[in-house]
């Protein structure tokens, strides 16, 4: 996709864990067992909004993030998928897709800045295991 080696910002590679490389993106977990969420980043070094992003990239990346959202929906019969690009604390352009639900602790308010609770290592290799068999049903997989 480009000729420079992409990196991930440090904050993101200590608080999620990879899954897979998209088209555009990177496929994150974000380690927080209150919701399940996942993190788009598309690999472009020094992005930090959809716009800066060429066209047929911005294209591709809203495809990957409505794959992504019906994924998450079909996977947890959730009621709502929250989308947000905010960086206000990563400035690296990321994409957080998150499973909410009525009954959740915060619902009907947002999640952002709430603090996380860690994956335990079997939780997380069970949420991973479950994305990557269903996700090239709705993507074609990089790697």
């Amino acid at each position: 996709m480009q000729n420079q080696i992409f990196t991930l910002a440090p904050e993101l590679q200590n608080d999620c864990y990879y899954i897979a490389d998209l088209a555009v993106s990177q496929l994150l977990l974000f380690n927080n067992a209150n919701f399940p969420s996942l993190i788009l980043v598309p690999r472009v070094n020094n992005a930090t909004e959809i716009y800066e992003l060429k066209p047929e990239l911005q294209h591709q990346l809203i495809n990957e993030i409505t794959a992504i959202s019906k994924l998450l929906k079909r996977l947890f019969s959730c009621d709502k998928i929250n989308v947000a690009a905010i960086g206000n604390k990563v400035e690296q352009l990321h994409i957080h897709i998150v499973a909410r639900f009525k009954t959740d602790a915060v619902w009907p308010h947002p999640v952002w800045g709430l603090p996380t609770k860690p994956y335990p290592e079997h939780g997380a290799k069970e949420f991973i295991a479950k994305i990557t068999r269903e996700l090239p049903n709705y993507l074609p997989l990089v790697n």
